[in-house]
């Protein structure tokens, strides 16, 4: 059966001062009217009931999720005792549906994307489950086409076509990471790269299989805590084993070492939302090309990035490119070149003493 795996242990640090330590990035609102992560659980329609829906996040963050997802089972909204990056978060995953249904596949997303045609979503994962019945060895991704030279993106090389109904289908020739100015140019201009969505699909056995292969260590812990599912020991085991793992993304653990992947040319519109400036792209800007959620005055004001909360009003005069995100205890104001350094804000509120602001 086809289980859908979110991943929702991200802090979204570059979304602050709306995203904070029990309240990140998935959980807010930044498209339409549900938050990002109701709006994962949304885009999978029927494909996947709520029984083989899986939530993997961080243990502080299990409460907020099960209130803002009602429909998920307790058991599977999934805490991890500390962050240790993607290949664990998989293999716990991985473990936990295996125990329950040996030849469960697996559709892995994360929790922060915008995808906003469901119908070309689920046809695109459906095309996946059909590869993985025909070859059950196959791990199965997708690749946005890109739409410029993103240095913020991994991306895939695809190789040969593969024959398959109703979707382009590639062999993988290689995994690239995040690229420099010049080499995301020359990606864009080769014609056969993609951007690196992040969603992918396996048999819940394959994935076990290769960090047993790729990751001893790793998966020696991912077994002592499937060993122990159902016991009385559980969550003790849980804790220690995956505090002892050493953290490592599934694309350095398997992904960029696997011989049998394939990637499926995504259809559907695709945002990863990274940082403040997705806002344009998701929110149709005014005259003056300000995007706007909540209330703005400006006052020769262009190409402004204004987020306020709710009964309160930015004024902005004759200024230009800025951030401006208001929240009820903090206000972010910076020039939209210099938006990855919002990472930054949380070592000073740290080092001031602010740490009721994280």
């Amino acid at each position: 059966m086809l289980h859908a795996v979110i991943m929702a242990g991200g802090s979204g640090t570059r979304f602050w001062p709306a995203s904070r330590t029990l309240r990140p990035k998935q959980l807010l609102t930044l498209h339409g009217d549900r938050t990002m992560i109701q709006s994962t659980i949304d885009r999978l329609g029927d494909l996947v009931p709520a029984s083989r829906q899986m939530i993997v996040t961080n243990k502080v963050l299990v409460d907020a999720i099960a209130e803002q997802l009602p429909s998920l089972l307790p058991k599977n909204i999934v805490g991890e005792p500390c962050k240790r990056d993607t290949a664990p978060c998989v293999g716990l995953a991985a473990a936990l549906i295996h125990h329950e249904d040996n030849d469960a596949i697996m559709a892995v997303m994360p929790s922060d994307h915008v995808i906003t045609s469901h119908t070309a979503f689920q046809a695109a994962i459906a095309a996946g489950e059909a590869l993985i019945k025909e070859d059950p060895t196959r791990i199965v991704t997708y690749g946005i086409p890109p739409k410029y030279a993103a240095e913020s993106f991994g991306y895939v090389e695809r190789g040969e076509p593969i024959a398959a109904e109703g979707a382009s289908v590639f062999q993988v020739k290689q995994f690239r990471e995040k690229p420099d100015a010049e080499t995301a140019r020359r990606y864009l201009e080769a014609g056969s790269f993609y951007w690196n969505s992040g969603i992918f699909l396996w048999r819940a056995s394959t994935i076990l299989d290769a960090l047993r292969k790729n990751e001893p260590e790793m998966y020696s812990h991912i077994a002592a805590i499937a060993d122990r599912i159902g016991k009385p020991d559980y969550a003790a085991t849980l804790e220690k084993e995956f505090a002892a793992i050493q953290g490592k993304s599934i694309d350095y653990a398997v992904m960029e070492q696997y011989t049998n992947v394939v990637v499926i040319e995504a259809e559907f519109p695709w945002d990863d939302v990274g940082s403040w400036q997705a806002l344009s792209r998701l929110h149709e800007p005014d005259a003056a090309g300000n995007t706007v959620v909540g209330s703005h005055v400006g006052i020769d004001s262009q190409g402004c990035i204004i987020n306020t909360h709710d009964g309160h009003t930015v004024v902005t005069i004759d200024v230009d490119d800025l951030i401006v995100v208001q929240t009820p205890d903090a206000t972010l104001v910076a020039p939209k070149h210099a938006e990855e350094r919002v990472r930054e804000v949380a070592k000073q509120l740290k080092e001031k003493g602010l740490e009721g602001l994280l």
